[in-house]
């Protein structure tokens, strides 16, 4: 009886006993592990904020075409899309409490109906990227348009002149220069060849208006 056993437990075909995964020990360096299950949240938060500000890091410096379309996320263009909005908004002090909500909500208005009517442009033209990827990419590249903002801000702090008000137009100038040309370098061969100037106005166009809100609000 016992002799029976012993074959049994070595018996190939005995499915009872210690199983491991080797998958999850054998990984390779710098590859993801998506089975986040038993990782704490704090590690979780720190790779999507990592990864978030990798994709930043490539829109300052758009070299990679495909760095924002592998792994599209929505996570920066909200983040962008709420720190504009708030900054736009009319900080005076007045007796109408709702004072500067129709800021917050144009910008937002204008940052997500206009990247989805840009993306539809783009694939009526016959692009070949999906719909959540063009928005992905057109909210990423508002960066650079943010950080325009931010300078015109800090501007503001000082007495108002005719020259500083140049000074403010040149930068939001090359924070709308910029913008544009990172999304057409991320964007710009999901076109067809013959088609490639009508994708490009309706982002020119976008990315005009807002840098209008910026230096027209500030």
């Amino acid at each position: 009886m016992y002799d029976d056993t012993v074959y049994a437990v070595d018996d190939p075909q005995h499915v009872e006993g210690e199983m491991t995964v080797g998958s999850r020990q054998k990984s390779n360096i710098g590859e993801p592990d998506f089975n986040t299950l038993d990782e704490p949240i704090r590690e979780t938060i720190l790779r999507d904020v990592r990864t978030v500000g990798r994709k930043f890091y490539h829109v300052l410096y758009p070299k990679e075409k495909k760095s924002l379309l592998k792994e599209w996320d929505l996570w920066g263009p909200l983040v962008l899309c709420t720190f504009m909005a708030t900054i736009l908004q009319r900080s005076d002090s007045t007796d109408d409490v709702n004072d500067g909500g129709p800021e917050f909500a144009e910008v937002f208005v204008i940052v997500w109906i206009g990247s989805m009517i840009v993306t539809l442009n783009s694939k009526l033209l016959g692009g070949n990227i999906s719909f959540f990827q063009s928005v992905c990419v057109l909210g990423y590249c508002l960066l650079p348009t943010a950080i325009a903002l931010i300078i015109c801000r800090i501007i503001l702090l000082t007495d108002q002149s005719v020259l500083w008000f140049i000074i403010r137009f040149i930068i939001t100038i090359i924070g709308f220069l910029w913008a544009t040309y990172a999304a057409m370098v991320f964007l710009g061969d999901s076109q067809p060849t013959g088609r490639k100037a009508l994708a490009v106005y309706p982002i020119f166009l976008f990315y005009f208006v807002i840098s209008w809100l910026v230096i027209s609000q500030t």
